[in-house]
């Protein structure tokens, strides 16, 4: 493998301030770059899902790209339009959300596709958790107060007691299974809980990209944990809203996700 290659995985594997949205588009880089240089992409494709098991929009987009492509320049061309697409999909995901948008909205770690939403629509307050390990949610705080929202800051333990304060639990998502289950930035399954428990509506902002058509399974990472779908009201994709038990019908319907998978891991399941 190229020496800039190389370190492009490196920087993949060992990235813990990214979330999957750029990890992914980082990864669809890589690879076009390896297809201009003539290599082949599924080794180093196969490389990078297994640098980051828990990103499954890695995964998602990688298999998209190689089962797309008879030739390197469709290849290529795949890449190019799941790159683009990228933030076509958090902009229409924001536009989705507002009018869930109101009142006091808390998040959890620090989701690029969640800001995005919280941007177009601002709430009368944002209620960030500070997301140990990592602490991102510090760095979302001063963003979202950059863009002239007010946002506060609560530690871990106290997020979950804060949580019957807000009117919406809005977070973000690494993986979505077919399912329904989220692999998210650990402590998103005990913030859910405590929602449901209070009557907070749980929605997940997801892009397409982060779908998986497996079964669901550890994530594989210890920042990440697996929230089951009786905990989620709602995912909003780019594709439109749908309830966690029919995931899988968007998951059917999108163009090489299953055959892109099978390329993936075929061999490893």
């Amino acid at each position: 493998m190229q020496t800039r290659l190389t370190e492009r995985v490196e920087r993949i594997a060992t990235d813990d301030r990214h979330g999957a949205s750029w990890l992914a588009r980082e990864a669809v880089e890589a690879v076009a770059e390896a297809i201009e240089l003539g290599d082949d992409p599924l080794p180093l494709a196969r490389e990078l899902v297994r640098a980051r098991p828990a990103m499954g929009a890695i995964a998602g987009a990688l298999g998209r790209v190689i089962a797309a492509g008879r030739s390197p320049e469709q290849m290529a061309d795949e890449a190019r339009a799941l790159v683009e697409a990228r933030d076509r999909a958090a902009k229409a995901i924001a536009v989705l959300l507002s009018p869930y948008i109101e009142g006091v909205v808390m998040t959890h770690s620090a989701s690029a596709t969640v800001k995005e939403a919280l941007v177009h629509t601002p709430p009368e307050r944002v209620v960030c958790t500070v997301s140990e390990p990592g602490g991102e949610g510090r760095e979302l705080v001063e963003e979202l107060r950059g863009e002239g929202l007010i946002a506060d800051l609560v530690d871990d333990p106290d997020a979950e007691h804060a949580i019957g304060t807000v009117n919406l639990l809005l977070i973000g998502a690494d993986t979505v299974f077919r399912d329904g289950s989220l692999v998210n930035k650990v402590g998103t399954t005990d913030l859910a809980k405590e929602a449901k428990k209070a009557g907070v509506p749980v929605m997940v902002a997801c892009e397409v990209i982060k779908l998986s058509p497996a079964e669901a399974r550890d994530p594989g990472e210890e920042r990440f944990d697996l929230t089951e779908p009786r905990y989620i009201d709602r995912y909003v994709t780019e594709e439109g809203e749908w309830p966690p038990e029919d995931i899988a019908v968007l998951i059917d319907r999108t163009p090489f996700l299953r055959e892109g998978h099978a390329l993936l891991f075929g061999e490893q399941e």
